[in-house]
């Protein structure tokens, strides 16, 4: 379900780096923060093992994030070299057989994620595009499920076949000779400077921020999301920009 028009969803994510092998595999968890100061436990995220690229599944249920769970609602898969993502609902993938006649089963495509690689070096900011779903006159996602790798979202975008499709962009920082570094405005929702902070904007309004995020802490992080996100997509989108590869740093 995307975000209400005109009010933006406050969430934070925590990284659990604790037990065995959680420093190569931590898990992230998403709470929505309430204006009364609670928070509501949305998703939690996890890198899965033993898989030839990085895969992450994410979870209603902070305590089963396995694939066959009944909480399983989504996962982010990256390309070989971790420079494309793609967003997954929870349904059938085509090529594995079990598909309805109808196809109403067929996992649905929720977005794609590309990261440039940085001419700057290593100290300039990350380029982002993301790729989304189109939004129907209802307000609802335009379903994208792809049978066929020509389908997919990454692939629609690169031959430039983007009908019902939104393509997104991070906001370009500002350097500033103060802190020596490149800057963008939170509005007091990020206060610790790092390369990983992005702002998600679409090139025709640039102030209307669509997705944020950014360090509060060692392990605490804020993502705040807008219509037309949803939670698994804004939660997918972050997830992505923890998976650390150089080509992308």
């Amino acid at each position: 379900r995307p975000a209400p028009q005109g009010i933006p969803v406050k969430c934070r994510i925590t990284r659990d780096k604790k037990g065995m092998d959680r420093g190569m595999y931590p898990t992230y968890f998403l709470h929505m923060e309430r204006d009364d100061g609670k928070k509501v436990f949305l998703l939690a995220g996890r890198k899965r093992k033993k898989s030839t690229t990085s895969n992450y599944l994410i979870s209603t249920d902070a305590t089963d994030l396995s694939r066959g769970g009944e909480s399983f609602v989504g996962k982010l898969r990256a390309n070989l070299v971790g420079t494309k993502f793609s967003i997954f609902d929870n349904g059938v993938n085509p090529r594995k057989g079990g598909v309805m006649s109808d196809g109403s089963n067929i996992r649905e495509e929720l977005g794609g994620i590309i990261y440039d690689t940085n001419v700057l070096g290593f100290k300039g900011p990350r380029k982002m595009t993301v790729v989304l779903p189109g939004m129907g006159l209802d307000q609802q996602r335009v379903p994208v499920r792809p049978r066929l790798e020509s389908e997919t979202i990454l692939e629609r975008h690169r031959n430039r076949q983007l009908e019902n499709l939104v393509e997104l962009h991070n906001k370009t920082p500002v350097w500033n000779d103060d802190t020596q570094s490149y800057v963008l405005n939170f509005h007091g929702r990020v206060t610790q400077a790092s390369v990983k902070n992005f702002q998600i904007v679409h090139d025709s309004d640039v102030d209307y921020i669509i997705m944020q995020f950014g360090r509060v802490a060692e392990d605490v992080f804020t993502m705040d999301y807008n219509y037309p996100m949803c939670a698994v997509q804004a939660f997918a989108i972050a997830l992505s920009s923890f998976d650390g590869k150089l080509a992308c740093e």
